[in-house]
């Protein structure tokens, strides 16, 4: 299975969101219900009692600025169990896992250790002629002309596998020519964090990212998860795929075919805590963070942009910073509207129910809908 999504750049920011019309399990608590550890905006409640089709659990977020709007969980984490969807419900964010690769290349890089303009081999060593023109800013940028994967996810692989089979892979085009969406670039960033840092990827992370944000249940195996905290994804047919890590794991995380490019388990209170760090210079300064968000590469066939680890849109509120995340199962969206500093963040353990509804399809106006709707403090 390959955790691919290309991300549906070409979907129309207009067009009407009708998801099945179903009325799924009901968001809105009574006021009496509510509590600070679960905050529910009335007006993003309403919009997804009437959105949500039966069947999925999941998450969804809202920010206002640095101010935490709506955090609440939707359908079962886990169906076998009867376990409730939380704010606090740990899900595989999948591709958004790209950010954070991103910001621990942009953090190395305000502290001396690389630019982002360095070649590969400055770090790598010797590599064939056809990518000794690869810099960082290629791999960041998915123009590095890489292939998009080198195999399954879960195949056993090591670091030094990976990037052997990588250097030695056919490139879809010369590095800086084209946009090529590749997860196997932001594996081979994932290890230059650890060969420039002389530490574990996910070490770096934690220590430099998530800390300093206060995320305490972000990352592949160093916060300890329970069984019981992390979500089930189903397929399709409502079946039961497991954990994250039923699949074939390394005793430090997925194998480097998924690290670095997807994987990363989080939480929707944790993904709100990772926005209001980027709000401020708590992680990086406005100037690295204006170099991230940077329309880098324009995709092919689209009027969006990408940054380093995110995607770049221009809608009728600006620019807002973006991914997403898909396997075979789950999804998830991530945006942040840069001028007013809305976040939305929203996962779900099933994407769709075949031949009913597809959430992955309405991504983009659920994400406008949703801004909207947290705007509206009615």
């Amino acid at each position: 299975m390959q955790r691919i999504n290309t991300l549906p750049f070409a979907l129309a920011l207009t067009t009407t969101l009708a998801v099945a019309g179903c009325g799924g399990d009901a968001m809105g608590a009574p006021r009496a219900a509510r509590s600070a550890a679960e905050p529910v905006d009335r007006s993003i409640a309403r919009y997804l009692d009437r959105t949500l089709p039966e069947g999925p659990g999941g998450t969804v977020v809202a920010a206002r600025g640095a101010e935490l709007a709506h955090c609440k969980g939707f359908g079962l984490a886990d169906r076998a169990a009867g376990t409730p969807a939380t704010c606090d419900t740990v899900y595989d964010v999948m591709s958004i896992t790209k950010q954070f690769t991103a910001a621990a290349i942009m953090k190395l890089e305000t502290m001396g250790k690389l630019r982002t303009t360095d070649r590969i081999s400055t770090i790598l060593g010797p590599v064939p002629a056809d990518k000794r023109g690869i810099t960082l800013h290629h791999l960041l940028s998915h123009t590095a002309g890489l292939a998009e994967g080198l195999g399954d996810d879960y195949e056993r692989v090591s670091r030094d596998e990976m990037l052997s089979k990588a250097l030695k892979s056919k490139l879809v085009s010369r590095p800086g020519a084209e946009f090529h969406y590749s997860n196997t670039g932001f594996s081979v960033l994932a290890a230059i964090v650890e060969k420039v840092s002389g530490t574990s990827y996910e070490r770096f992370l934690a220590t430099h990212l998530f800390a300093p944000a206060g995320m305490t249940h972000t990352g592949y195996v160093l916060p300890k998860f329970s069984r019981a905290e992390v979500a089930v994804e189903y397929d399709e047919n409502g079946v039961s795929q497991g954990r994250p890590s039923d699949h074939p794991w390394a005793s430090d995380g997925p194998y480097w075919y998924l690290r670095g490019n997807g994987g990363m388990l989080s939480t929707g209170r944790d993904m709100f805590k990772w926005h209001r760090a980027l709000l401020g210079d708590t992680i990086l300064s406005a100037a690295t963070k204006a170099k991230m968000f940077e329309p880098h590469a324009r995709i092919p066939g689209t009027e969006a942009a990408y940054g380093y680890g995110w995607g770049v849109l221009h809608t009728k509120d600006g620019r807002v910073a973006w991914h997403n995340g898909g396997n075979d199962w789950s999804f998830a969206s991530y945006s942040r509207i840069l001028r007013d500093g809305t976040m939305i963040y929203w996962v779900t353990n099933q994407a769709s129910q075949a031949d009913k509804w597809n959430l992955e399809e309405h991504e983009l106006d659920m994400n406008q809908a949703l801004a909207d709707h947290a705007r509206d403090t009615d």
